[in-house]
């Protein structure tokens, strides 16, 4: 009896760090296009969830370690798209403009997955899209993302194109 209740334990420890170990290494958030100012110190980054729960977004810092002017989640729908905004006002408010520490990405909602319901002609308003909106008085290089999954930290690192 004991031994069948050690390998229930062992088998059940395997999977865990198996699961854990697959989700460390296949990160939920991902990002897809950007787009930005001319001046490149305004940028739009489409994000989504790959995962099966909910993301949660703490910080966004940009170069190396710097806080932004203002940074906001645009929710949208494919049909929509997203907005480059150099400020945030009235105008930019259509397009979903919403505290970071409001919004919380759904599953299922990766980038990839929006464009093919796009291009085959099956999105609808219904369908989220988020994009991450970065406005900054210098050049944005690179947009640091903090974010929570499943109540574990995670960090992903988008560099801008030159």
């Amino acid at each position: 009896m004991k031994k069948v209740s050690m390998m229930i334990v062992l088998m059940i420890a395997v999977c865990s760090i198996g699961i854990l170990s697959f989700i460390r290494f296949h990160t939920p958030l991902v990002s897809g296009a950007i787009a930005s100012s001319a001046d490149k110190q305004s940028v739009v980054i489409s994000i989504g969830n790959q995962g099966f729960s909910h993301i949660k977004i703490h910080d966004v810092q940009i170069n190396n370690d710097e806080e932004p002017v203002d940074k906001k989640i645009q929710v949208s729908h494919p049909l929509q798209g997203f907005i480059i905004a150099d400020r945030f006002d009235g105008s930019a408010i259509e397009y979903g403009l919403t505290d970071i520490k409001d919004v919380t990405i759904k599953p299922n909602t990766s980038p990839s997955s929006q464009l093919e319901k796009l291009n085959n002609g099956t999105a609808t308003k219904e369908d989220l899209s988020y994009g991450l909106t970065i406005i900054n008085n210098q050049e944005i290089r690179e947009v640091m993302i903090s974010y929570s999954y499943l109540g574990m930290a995670f960090e992903k690192s988008v560099s801008l194109p030159h």
